[in-house]
């Protein structure tokens, strides 16, 4: 069997050009004679990889000067503890919760102050996202945080809410380098890479330089302080080093594809094939309010379990992977991330249209 057409959520799809680069690259690296999962990270060839993957992030997001990189370990989920350690200064902080990641930051932020949820489409499943423009912000909180794209219901913030002028936090990890972002507008802006930008291991920080300080919660351990890792370049311990490797040929990948402004025009036009079908289809359905959808994360539906099981099923046996959804919510989810070929969301089509043909009442 070829490659399949690969729906996961994460880890996900890779652009096939980068897979095959690394393959070639595999045992001997530029002439090192070694492959980069051999190699030292303090060797020469290595702080090069690092240092233009950086530089080539920063291009790619316009990433101000007074905004640090970060290459860290432990997943998205390893922030949700970082984060208040680092940032409550004050002890209170306010979440926004539009989905179970934003929901488990905010449980996590707990155990370390007063974490406020300001805001929440618990009400219809997550739905959509809920109107952010005039918040009940804390006075004294330290931060105000969001996810940005949420993965499991296919949601995402269009306009970033009104803080107030309170730091904004963002884990971006589902939607990380799909379209062009204003960092300015953040303090933290942080992703696990394994949906859009490489393989599981290796979360991606950026952050505000004021926002790093000596003055982190008692008991923070020295592996979880921002400015451990700033001060030595995220190479204060061995990092996750052939997963930044992989990151770098892929922020290579989005350069020559014209950047993030033409990766934009991409998704926008992969994402409306798929949601076109879903609002004329009389089979299934997306779950999503309209004006908040996703265009990495389409989940839908037909309304009858045994019928999206069965669709899960006939399309896995002819080449379309992980398009179950995610075990909280059922019914189908397509992850349609940079990686995922226009063709891969154009034959999806196709299948679900001879589907509904055939299942159709």
């Amino acid at each position: 069997m070829g490659r399949v057409y690969n729906f996961s959520a994460g880890p996900a799809v890779l652009p096939e050009e980068v897979l095959k680069e690394a393959a070639a690259e595999m045992l001997d690296y530029k002439g090192t004679g070694m492959s980069v999962m051999e190699m030292s990270h303090r060797s020469k060839a290595y702080e090069t990889i690092i240092k233009e993957a950086e530089q080539d992030l920063r291009d790619l997001m316009n990433i101000p000067d007074n905004y640090r990189v970060l290459f860290l370990q432990g997943g998205a989920s390893q922030q949700f503890a970082m984060i208040p350690m680092n940032l409550m200064k004050n002890k209170v902080a306010d979440y926004i919760i539009t989905g179970q990641w934003a929901k488990k930051a905010y449980q996590e932020a707990q155990i370390y102050g007063k974490a406020n949820a300001i805001a929440s489409s618990a009400d219809k499943t997550f739905s959509y996202i809920p109107d952010c423009s005039d918040l009940p912000i804390s006075e004294d909180a330290d931060y105000v945080y969001i996810c940005e794209n949420n993965t499991i219901y296919g949601t995402k913030f269009k306009k970033l809410p009104n803080t107030k002028g309170k730091t904004l936090v963002a884990d971006v990890s589902s939607c990380f380098l799909s379209e062009p972002v204003d960092v300015t507008k953040y303090g933290v802006i942080y992703g696990g890479v394994q949906k859009n930008v490489g393989p599981a291991g290796v979360v991606i920080v950026i952050i505000r330089e004021d926002l790093i300080t000596e003055d982190t919660l008692p008991g923070t351990p020295t592996m979880l302080k921002y400015k451990i890792h700033a001060d030595n370049e995220s190479l204060y311990n061995t990092p996750p080093a052939y997963g930044i490797y992989i990151c770098g040929k892929v922020f290579k990948w989005l350069k020559k594809l014209g950047g993030l402004e033409a990766m934009k025009a991409i998704n926008e036009k992969k994402a409306a094939i798929l949601y076109d079908y879903l609002d004329q289809s009389k089979l299934f359905k997306g779950t999503v309010v309209k004006e908040d959808r996703s265009l990495m994360n389409v989940p839908f539906i037909t309304g009858k379990e045994e019928l999206d099981a069965k669709f899960v099923k006939e399309a896995k046996a002819v080449g379309f992977e992980n398009l179950k959804g995610h075990r909280t919510v059922g019914g189908m989810r397509a992850s349609i991330y940079n990686a995922m070929p226009m063709e891969g969301v154009e034959k999806l089509v196709e299948f679900m249209k001879k589907f509904e043909e055939d299942n159709i009442k």
